[in-house]
């Protein structure tokens, strides 16, 4: 058995994978450890049980902003990346501004532009509706390159292979098409996912009490700084985490070898 070396295209084993792990999170550690003692910090994390109640209120926000954007920024990315292949010049010529304008401009200035005037004129009050989004149209251009990209990396031979085995137009999509796009845009999204939970936190300037605007409140008042970031990485890490476990078994069950 090698702990402690592996081929390119083979998997370790159990035990390797769990010692190298060990010995990671060890190493991550020991930094951290050093650099405390270099500048005389004792970490103390008494206030989380203190500031519960917030604590809980604020990683619950973010989870649904995380949620509710994904889920709104994937339909608009669809019809975007459907409108930049219309043959509808004006569908392609506005979502071909959309995707542009969207990810050629900063979030911070788009929260802004949206909510304190299109917001204001709309009458769009709600502010957790509003950050939503916010969330959706920004991150939506970026999914809308995903899923377009996807597309046009398959091969147009797809088709005519489906037609050569006997399947119709419906089950040539849904049997070869459909599983190698969920295989090549997956990735993507998780990392899409991961953006929208961590650009939530600037939702904070319209007054969004999400869990990184509650870290900070919190820490304004207790003055526990590095505590207090140390565990807003953790809450992190408990959202993107179990995504990118589940992405890579769905990515292992959509794989096709060519």
């Amino acid at each position: 058995m090698r702990l402690w070396t592996v081929n390119s295209k083979e998997r370790p084993s159990v035990v390797a994978a769990a010692l190298n792990s060990l010995l990671v999170c060890l190493l991550i550690v020991a930094v951290f450890g050093v650099s405390l003692l270099a500048i005389q910090i004792r970490l103390d994390f008494s206030f989380i049980i203190d500031y519960r109640k917030r604590l809980i209120d604020g990683f619950a926000l973010t989870l649904g902003l995380g949620i509710g954007g994904f889920l709104i920024s994937f339909f608009i990315g669809l019809i975007s990346a459907l409108g930049q292949n219309s043959r509808i010049l004006f569908f392609k010529y506005l979502s071909n501004f959309y995707v542009t304008v969207i990810r050629g401009t900063p979030l911070i200035a788009q929260i802004y532009l949206f909510f304190y005037i299109l917001g204001t004129a709309w009458g769009i009050e709600n502010r957790f509706l509003a950050g939503i989004l916010i969330l959706s149209v920004f991150e939506g251009a970026y999914i809308s390159e995903i899923l377009r990209g996807s597309v046009l990396s398959l091969d147009k031979e797809q088709l005519e292979a489906g037609k050569a085995v006997g399947f119709t137009r419906g089950q040539t999509i849904r049997f070869v098409i459909l599983p190698q796009l969920v295989a090549r845009t997956l990735p993507a999204l998780t990392g899409q996912f991961a953006s929208i939970i961590k650009d939530s936190s600037l939702l904070s300037m319209i007054s969004v009490i999400e869990i990184t605007q509650t870290i900070r409140e919190i820490t304004a008042q207790n003055f526990r700084l590095f505590e207090g970031y140390l565990f807003l990485g953790f809450l992190y890490l408990c959202i993107t985490l179990p995504i990118s476990f589940v992405s890579k078994r769905l990515e292992r069950k959509f794989y096709y070898e060519n």
